[in-house]
């Protein structure tokens, strides 16, 4: 039988934080901010560059440069000025000022967070989903004060809420992975799903200690009997970046990520008396062995909701177990470089997703930020092409 009770793992609690930056968004979505601490301008990213501070209600400072901006509020939005000039749309000066929106930004600098991912292989960006963004994905994951909904099973999700693609395209942690990964062309490696953990029961069969895509470690072996990137063979350079939404706080109680924290440079699956995923995928496992290890060798993160998670693919990891008696809900996301094939076929999700009425509902700069992460492209000699699953030749295989 499993363990009734929490096991011996070491606790690393990330607090919610006491502030947060600013985003300042032009009416497309494009991000102010400077380069130089002298002329404003737009960008398609977020790191220092176009991190802001609110100092007063009618005042934004950047924290980069010293620079302050003059803020009059309008309708959901700000019209600034810069040293008594009116900035417009594009960040030039301008007779008119535009409408900026003030978003929801991060507790630290961009810099900070990629100094800890760089040199700890994991960090978290604590809360740095808005409150509004993480109600409503804990509405369509029926959890925290939506528990008493009937989840929908109909609707795909990407198209219940605008939340999952806001989510997907939060622009901190995307800067993060590119750093990391030393490339700006990444993708989500399947699509983006909702990972719900109900409250468990003992037995139920649980998920074994393994490596994320593209290398996973412990789950999968291919015909000749090998990972996908052999074992000792991945090199400095990662291929991969999990990305875990923390939508539900993420306690020990209710089943957080359990990691093997620095794991990830070892070059080598978890091992065996651990308990791994191809091991624990085995029906009924768990009911006759018990839980995978969880003892003070392991790792639990500890975050508050709306939390992003980003860990070295590599680093040893499991699902925890939920003993509380409420549903913990979770965005699972594996971000890799374009040139890798991808875990899933994000193609059909998308396009139903261009179909529906939410894509109407994201600013245009977050329109083309989520098509570059769900769409794989091919350039060769006749161009670009999009790259999706060939129905009738998976038959051909398959039969």
């Amino acid at each position: 039988m499993g363990h009734s009770e929490p096991g011996l793992e070491r606790i690393v609690r990330v607090d919610p934080p006491k502030h947060h930056f600013t985003l300042l968004r032009n009416p497309d979505g494009d991000y102010l901010g400077t380069e130089d601490g002298e002329r404003l301008q737009l960008f398609d990213h977020v790191d220092d560059k176009a991190i802001w501070k609110q100092l007063e209600s009618d005042t934004f400072g950047h924290p980069a440069s010293g620079i302050e901006l003059h803020s009059d509020p309008h309708r959901d939005g700000h019209l600034l000025s810069h040293a008594d000039i009116k900035v417009g749309a594009d960040a030039n000066p301008s007779e008119e000022a535009a409408s900026y929106m003030a978003h929801h930004g991060p507790a630290l600098m961009p810099s900070d967070y990629l100094a800890t991912f760089q040199e700890n292989g994991w960090v978290c960006l604590a809360s740095i989903l808005s409150p509004d963004i993480v109600d409503e994905l804990e509405r369509v994951s029926c959890c925290g004060r939506w528990s008493d909904r009937a989840y929908d099973r109909e609707t795909p999700v990407l198209n219940q809420t605008a939340a999952f693609a806001q989510a997907a395209v939060e622009p901190v942690s995307l800067w993060l992975i590119r750093q990391y990964l030393s490339t700006e062309e990444i993708r989500l490696a399947h699509s983006p799903g909702l990972a719900v953990l109900t409250p468990d029961d003992g037995e139920r069969d649980v998920q074994g200690w393994h490596s994320d895509f593209p290398y996973l470690w412990g789950i999968t072996r291919n015909r000749d009997n090998d990972q996908r990137i052999p074992v000792g063979m991945s090199g400095e350079l990662s291929m991969g970046v999990q990305r875990n939404i923390c939508v539900s706080e993420f306690t020990r109680e209710n089943g957080a990520t359990c990691f093997k924290l620095g794991t990830h440079v070892l070059n080598s699956g978890p091992p065996e008396e651990w308990g791994t995923g191809s091991i624990y995928a085995q029906r009924g496992h768990r009911a006759a062995h018990g839980l995978p290890y969880d003892g003070p060798e392991a790792d639990i993160i500890e975050a508050p909701a709306g939390s992003i998670i980003l860990y070295d693919a590599r680093t040893w990891h499991r699902a925890g177990v939920n003993r509380t008696d409420q549903r913990r809900a979770a965005i699972l996301q594996a971000m890799t470089p374009s040139f890798l094939m991808p875990f899933g076929d994000t193609s059909m999700p998308y396009k139903q997703f261009m179909k529906g009425p939410i894509i109407d509902q994201l600013l245009k700069r977050d329109q083309t930020a989520f098509a570059e992460l769900m769409v794989h492209k091919v350039i060769g000699p006749g161009g670009m092409g999009a790259i999706t699953v060939d129905k009738e030749l998976t038959g051909l295989f398959q039969a």
